[in-house]
């Protein structure tokens, strides 16, 4: 038998099918160093529209987890889509550094009492080490970025910054200091952002507790009475006994109606429609003897359980008739509504009760409870409710209460002296923050749509934000305080920037280490300098400022206003919310134009992550066994409006699909083996019809991909890729040209034609795929043929597919209705071969029953149609012929019949032909094998 391999043109390439991105991935990380891609972007990008998506700095602490990994992945797909869309699109990543959590470790590492320069000098040398921890976890995934120049909220200058932004705020009168109740965490020893609050379930002792009343005479009169018939008490229900010995006050509803209900022994005051649920806690009978509205009972007194003071009754829309009784005891230290409703009634700083120290222990001279802690003096408050005859129930409830993020603590509020931005204020122009603020939500665009509504209502809701707090390692409040007055000083704008330009200079350290007299001379004497740090929201919040127009110029022309931002939704209470209020501070509008928000990553069953669980993904052990474009291509695969389920059994799953893309750039790379596009690409109008509709279909998917990208709906690129690789190519157009690139002779227009297609899609591919699968991509881009640059990513989405004239007679429908018929002749091909009738497709012999048009369609492929149905023959005949047992398909106007073909086989192109050793000197191959070994060679026009 004659081999006739070497007459055949075989796939050929060096492009590995075994991918071994653990191995590989590390190695094109250092090409990209060497060839210092980032900087050559940069410098390509000059002159050309900017995109700038700035960077939610992750905190400076531990390991990156999974969340970490995909919020970058996604900011990597963005600015490398952005940047093969013509953009100029820079990335510099970012850390966030000050803040507890590094000022916790490092006191847990070197003990609490350190001198506090000490501490400030190892919480920079801390945070310095997980930078680069963390840095290196983010370059191993691909991320391209300005590693070597990131932007750290403790550097100084943006330090410095940061100083200046409150400055500018002063300046507009934003700034106040003020006694408020603020979320307190007695393991910090200090206050927390709203940010910082997490809330967990929680035992508590719920207790309904009588006041009895002082003013007997106005309560009878409230309720229509001559006089009260016996004593009486109002009745308030708490989860929180420790606020007792600070109540100051009552509130009721105004238009809420009360009952006067006798008891027997006493009346007692409570909310009509909670009487009867009231009673039945209480175990008491009664009857209802007068009602009044809540606003009858104004200024109304009751006399404190067991302290000698009284509580006037306040009105305040506030309460609530979900559970308790209709009245809500208020004690103004500790509880916002509380605070308001006092203050309103002109109740003084000086006036509110706040016995509970920073530690959570009362004060010494508290009486009854001084030196108590208030969660362990709880039991010790209700036994002397009790005592007094006051306590009508008791008993432990479990809810939901805040909790420090860090500690897992329970919180309180606690009314202490801080500075915060007021929301309401009415400054100089006659704007408020909170207006300009729900103005520039308005005026931003939000992917999902839902996350403005949502970041709306946080910000119409919200209280004044408390920017102080008492702690080491954080940007100094660097305010001097009228030692008499407690006034700020008159020229503290000017003052802040002289601090900035130390800090500038020497860091936060420059403002902990000044002399007074440095910058007051003969005033200091008169003056404090305050020890407060700013809130670490408003480090992050601020960056906008320091590094778009500062650190890293990336801003645009008015003001710092960066494209995009891009993090998860607990940003919406958090990164997005404090760089909101920054921004409408001191710009007037936000400091992004659009916002794009993903979910929280869970496994499988919806569980969120956890070691305990045992269902952590960490990204260190998915790169070290699949690698990270596995990674990258499961985040490019979820919807990430919503959760995003990631387990081991999924990432299989991504890298099933990988493998799938991977082998079908492998096979336009093997059969593209030989061709020169400087030599061999074929003009357009020179192609074979399906060659023209290949390239057509890439055409009409990049323009879909590229829409994708812009819409940032990533899930739409995998699948339009992946199905396109599938059914498109592998499915359909691959399989057909097989014979065609293997059995033509080499630089016959039949062959060179297939290449030029095959060409023209794997440069969009290599493109398409280059923003998810980076390593892949520019693995791929050095094996296609033809001169290049040194990275896919130094190229714009490819402009070389072309387009099917109007008017082509074998356009878009008609492939569309040949592959219609494929899936026909291929369902019972499949058929026969699981009944063993026949072998292979090429066994086969088919012949279709079609309606006139049908067959007036496939008569236009000629003696070819055997070629796309990938059969040794393929007749087709008028439907009204069709034999009883032919097969009825799923294709209008469609039967077919398969028989097994009589004829010998090809030993060259394994087609079963009648003229198979018809030239004597070839016995084993077909005539149209002979013409393409010796002859003038077969031509193609279709397929």
């Amino acid at each position: 038998m004659t081999d006739y391999k070497a007459t055949l043109n075989l796939p050929d390439t060096q492009f590995p099918m075994k991918a071994g991105l653990p191995q590989r991935e590390p190695q094109i990380l250092q090409r990209w160093n060497e060839i210092g891609l980032y900087q050559k972007l940069r410098a390509q990008g000059e002159g050309r529209p900017k995109f700038v998506l700035h960077d939610g700095p992750p905190y400076a602490n531990g390991s990156i987890h999974i969340g970490h990994a995909v919020n970058k992945i996604l900011k990597d797909i963005i600015t490398r889509s952005k940047t093969l869309a013509g953009f100029d699109a820079p990335y510099v990543p970012g850390w966030d550094c000050h803040g507890l959590p590094i000022e916790h470790k490092v006191e847990t590492t070197f003990g609490k009492n350190q001198p506090a320069d000490l501490t400030r000098e190892r919480c920079r040398t801390y945070a310095g080490e997980q930078i680069e921890g963390q840095k290196a976890d983010f370059v191993r995934l691909g991320v391209l970025g300005d590693w070597d120049n990131p932007y750290k909220t403790m550097d100084f200058a943006n330090e410095a910054g940061e100083i200046r932004v409150l400055a500018e705020m002063v300046k507009q009168g934003f700034v106040f200091k003020g006694l408020k109740p603020v979320n307190w965490c007695f393991d910090c020893g200090s206050a927390l952002a709203e940010a910082e609050v997490e809330y967990q379930d929680k035992k508590s002792d719920a207790i309904d507790v009588a006041f009895v009343v002082e003013d007997a005479d106005k309560l009878a009169a409230a309720f229509g009475l001559a006089s009260l018939p016996k004593p009486a008490s109002i009745v308030i229900w708490t989860t929180t006994p420790w606020t007792i010995p600070a109540n100051q006050a009552l509130n009721v509803h105004p238009e809420f109606t009360y009952a006067l209900v006798d008891t027997g022994e006493r009346l007692l005051l409570l909310a009509e429609e909670l009487v009867q649920g009231c009673l039945a806690r209480y175990g008491l009978q009664g009857e209802v003897i007068a009602t009044a509205p809540g606003a009858a009972l104004e200024l109304i007194r009751f006399r404190h359980p067991f302290y000698e003071r009284f509580a006037p009754v306040y009105l305040a829309e506030y309460v609530e008739l979900g559970a308790g009784t209709g009245v809500v005891h208020s004690a103004p230290a500790y509880g916002e509504d509380d605070f308001r409703s006092c203050k309103g009634y002109g109740m003084s700083n000086d006036d509110i009760l706040s016995p509970v120290q920073s530690n959570g222990v009362y004060v010494s001279d508290l009486p009854f409870f001084g030196g108590q802690f208030i969660w362990k003096a709880n039991p010790a408050i209700v036994a002397k409710l009790d005592e007094a005859g006051a306590l009508l129930k008791h008993e432990a409830i479990q809810h939901s209460y805040m909790h420090c993020w860090r500690h897992k603590t329970p919180l309180i509020y606690r009314a202490t002296a801080q500075w915060f931005v007021g929301m309401d204020k009415v400054i100089s122009d006659g704007s408020s923050l909170r207006r300009r603020a729900l103005d520039a939500v308005e005026q931003t665009e939000f992917v999902p749509a839902w996350g403005q509504a949502r970041l709306h209502s946080m910000i119409a809701g919200r209280p004044d934000w408390c920017i102080s707090r008492q702690r080491n390692w954080g940007v100094p409040i660097p305010f001097f305080l009228h030692k008499a007055t407690g006034e700020l000083h008159p020229r503290s704008a000017e003052l802040m920037e002289e601090v900035a330009k130390r800090v500038e200079q020497q860091g936060i350290e420059a403002w902990f280490k000044l002399d007074a007299a440095e910058l007051l001379g003969d005033e200091a004497a008169d003056y404090d300098k305050i020890s407060d740090t700013l809130d670490v929201w408003f480090d992050s919040g601020t960056t906008h400022w320091h590094v778009l127009r500062g650190s890293h110029p990336l801003g645009h022309a008015v003001g710092p206003r960066a494209d995009l931002y891009l993090e998860g939704s607990d940003q919406h209470r958090g990164w997005f919310h404090s760089s909101l209020l920054t921004g409408a501070a001191i710009d007037g509008h936000a400091p992004y134009k659009e916002l794009l928000t993903h979910g929280f990553v869970v496994d499988e069953n919806g569980r969120k992550m956890s070691k305990s669980l045992g269902n952590v993904v960490a990204p260190q052990e998915v790169n070290d066994s699949l690698g990270a474009d596995i990674l990258r291509l499961w985040v490019s695969s979820t919807d990430y409006s919503g959760e995003m389920a990631v387990s081991k059994v999924i990432l299989q799953r991504s890298a099933d699909s990988y493998r799938r893309i991977r082998n079908t750039a492998r096979f336009l790379l093997s059969n593209l083996s030989g061709f020169d596009p400087a030599q061999h690409l074929l003009p357009t109008e020179d192609m074979l019809a399906l060659d023209r509709w290949a390239v057509d279909r890439a055409l009409l998917l990049q323009r879909e991909i590229e829409e994708a990208y812009d819409s940032y709906r990533f899930w739409n690129v995998y699948q339009k890729v992946h199905n396109f690789c599938v059914q498109e190519l592998g499915g359909f157009y691959l399989d057909i040209i097989k014979d065609r690139q293997y059995t033509t002779a080499a630089d016959s227009v039949a062959r060179r034609s297939c290449q030029t297609a095959l060409f023209h899609i794997a440069e969009a591919l290599v493109r398409w795929i280059a923003p998810v699968l980076s390593f892949t991509a520019d693995e791929l881009w050095e094996y296609l043929p033809g001169a290049r640059n040194e990275s896919v990513m130094l190229n714009g989405w490819y402009q070389g597919l072309s387009e099917l004239p109007e008017g082509f007679e074998l356009d878009r429908a008609f492939w569309e209705r040949v592959m219609a018929v494929k899936v026909a002749v291929n369902k019972e091909m499949e058929n026969l071969r699981a009944a063993k009738a026949i072998g292979g497709n090429l066994q086969a012999e088919v012949t279709l029953y079609a309606e006139d048009s049908l067959i007036r369609d496939l008569n236009k492929l000629g003696n070819e149609l055997r070629f796309v149905l990938i059969t040794s023959t393929a007749s087709l005949a008028p439907l009204s012929s069709a034999p009883s047992d032919a097969v009825v398909t799923e294709v209008a106007g469609l039967k077919l019949k398969v028989l097994k073909s009589g004829h010998a086989k090809c030993a060259r192109c394994w087609h079963h032909r009648e003229d198979v050793g018809v030239k004597p000197a070839h016995p084993e191959i077909c005539g149209r094998c002979v013409d393409n070994i010796e002859g003038a060679g077969e031509v193609r026009h279709y397929a």
